[in-house]
């Protein structure tokens, strides 16, 4: 998964937040007409680009479009830190902290409503496989006593200079069984969890899940109007191939797309836009989506 484009209301405020917050740096700046795009991360890994659009309306928690982005860090100490952080400031909220078995996650609010996800996966052996699904479970995990067990000094200090990457994006959608047909059918992604209450887990790899839909706020929810909130989800696969495969499943599927030989740019049954890109995208590229 590549960096999750958000529209934002005000830019300064939340790429102020993103980076205090959540420990990452600019890394570069555009302006499309009256549009600013900013994209932030860690390194030279793009995790969002943030684009100002103040005219729309503010996120819908009953739309379909974004339940959350998920940042993973590499290591408990990355995570702790970062969670440190996000804790202490004020402008965003904490929701809640579990242990899903396959990692282990705390949840976060932004400033104008948009879900953050800061994780760490357990290693691959520790996952439970049934029946050709892997398990996840939302079970309590004490914050502090996470924090007591994992932070320290130098990971706090090091801050943006630790690794960090988009692990995956969770979205509402208004009925899984369009989504199924639209993000594991046709584009490709294989479904990993379907026994989840009112949820559906796809990856590609072998990965827990790289995408998520739930129906839990959003049941029955049709197209969403424009407004603040996601505004891109964006997908590197491995070779230009994959693209000229999906761009054949669309046609199959009638599914209007565009292709510029970079990147495959379609709309999911809810509106929101899912670009496709090769490895090697540089935040130049991401700027000029």
């Amino acid at each position: 998964m590549d960096a999750v484009t958000l529209r934002v209301g005000d830019l300064e405020r939340m790429s102020g937040y993103y980076a205090a917050a959540f420990a990452l740096e600019p890394l570069e700046e555009r302006t499309r007409g009256r549009e600013v795009h900013r994209v932030l991360g860690r390194g030279t890994t793009p995790m969002v680009r943030l684009v100002h659009t103040p005219d729309l309306p503010g996120v819908d928690p009953r739309q379909a479009g974004l339940f959350h982005t998920a940042f993973l860090f590499d290591d408990a100490p990355s995570l702790a830190a970062t969670v440190l952080r996000a804790a202490q400031d004020q402008r965003g909220t904490f929701v809640g902290s579990s242990d899903h078995g396959v990692s282990e996650a705390f949840y976060f609010t932004d400033p104008e409503g948009n879900g953050v996800e800061l994780y760490t996966d357990r290693p691959r052996e520790q996952w439970q496989i049934e029946r050709g699904q892997i398990l996840m479970r939302t079970a309590w995990l004490d914050p502090n006593a996470y924090l007591r067990s994992h932070l320290t000094d130098d990971a706090v200090e090091a801050g943006p200079a630790l690794a960090g990457r988009v692990g995956h994006v969770h979205l509402q959608v208004g009925d899984l069984a369009v989504a199924r047909a639209f993000y594991v059918d046709t584009l490709g992604f294989e479904a990993t969890l379907t026994e989840y209450p009112g949820a559906l887990f796809a990856s590609a790899g072998g990965y827990h899940h790289h995408l998520a839909m739930n129906t839990w706020n959003s049941g029955g929810a049709g197209p969403r109007a424009a407004s603040l909130g996601l505004g891109d989800v964006a997908v590197t696969v491995p070779t230009r191939d994959d693209v000229t495969a999906l761009a054949a499943r669309l046609r199959a599927a009638a599914l209007p797309f565009s292709d510029d030989g970079r990147s495959l740019v379609v709309h999911d049954p809810w509106g929101t836009q899912v670009t496709v890109s090769v490895p090697g995208t540089s935040t130049e590229e991401l700027l000029a989506r």
